[in-house]
């Protein structure tokens, strides 16, 4: 619990920036989960993963468009990241 309390105090201390950089990278990160879900076909199964990682990405972008609590906006930065590395690599076994 320490590296998340640490990571959240280093995010809440710059929050302007961190905001910024996390729009950044987990939207990228978003497009390559999508990318790597697409890249096996255009099943239901595949439009389900895509769904889900499309709606966590516009949800963690969300939080920080419109000036949620930062502890919100920090776990949904979080869930965005870690969802879309589980996507990439059960798509890429």
């Amino acid at each position: 619990m320490t590296l998340y309390n640490n990571s959240f105090e280093k995010f809440d201390t710059n929050y302007f920036a961190s905001a910024s950089l996390s729009i950044l990278v987990q939207s990228c990160l978003g497009g390559a989960a999508a990318m790597a879900v697409l890249a096996n076909g255009t099943s239901i199964t595949q439009m389900i993963q895509l769904v889900l990682v499309v709606f966590i990405s516009m949800f963690a972008n969300t939080s920080i468009l419109a000036q949620m609590k930062h502890k919100i906006v920090f776990n949904a930065v979080l869930l965005s990241m870690i969802s879309s590395v589980f996507f990439i690599i059960i798509n890429n076994l």
